[in-house]
């Protein structure tokens, strides 16, 4: 893949999983929801932007994720969800993004249905990291996390179930956990249509 827009052209073949639509209370109510943006900068070279959670906080401190977080009941839409919490945490407004689409959810270890959203965030640039929930903000090629031989994984056994743990390294950056599976399945995606 050599250009932005040979990426959207390949996300946008594959159809979600749900309608983007979706509200949170239309979900399974035995579950809570919540939304991840993937901000994908639009830049001569693009990159995918991630944060360093705070290590102040309760759960997941210190972890490389994406903005986002759990779905609010006035949230309109998850994709509402990923737009809130991404210029609640990073100062992204939601003038900026133009949503592409979105993943199929993913289960996190905290309880968590976690719905990918992919979106591209135009210029001007000017990320400012919420002190309260995030210790810095980082970018990393976008065509580099899309390498999925740049992907490790461990098989482990938690509450007699097996749960595959995906690693992606750049350069002395480990991205782990449930933020790597997302991107993972990101790659996944757009190699299907090779």
């Amino acid at each position: 893949m050599t250009s932005l827009s040979d990426f959207i052209h390949r996300f946008q073949l594959q159809l979600p999983v749900q309608p983007l639509s979706m509200k949170p209370e239309h979900l399974n109510n035995n579950q809570r929801h919540a939304a991840v943006l993937l901000p994908i900068i639009c830049k001569p070279e693009p990159t995918l932007l991630f944060t360093q959670r705070s290590n102040n906080l309760r759960s997941h401190a210190g972890q490389i994720a994406f903005p986002g977080g759990a779905a609010d009941p006035e949230d309109s839409s998850l994709i509402a969800t990923a737009l809130r919490e991404a210029e609640e945490e990073v100062s992204i407004s939601h003038h900026q993004v133009q949503v592409l689409g979105q993943l199929a959810p993913l289960n996190s270890s905290g309880g968590y249905r976690v719905t990918p959203i992919v979106g591209l965030v135009s210029p001007p640039f000017s990320f400012q990291a919420n002190p309260a929930e995030v210790d810095r903000v980082f970018e990393v090629p976008l065509f580099d996390t899309l390498s999925l031989p740049h992907y490790q994984y461990l098989d482990i056994k938690r509450q007699n179930r097996q749960h595959r743990i995906y690693f992606y390294w750049y350069r002395e950056q480990m991205i782990w956990g449930l933020t790597a599976a997302i991107i993972y399945q990101l790659a996944q995606q757009i190699q299907k249509l090779r």
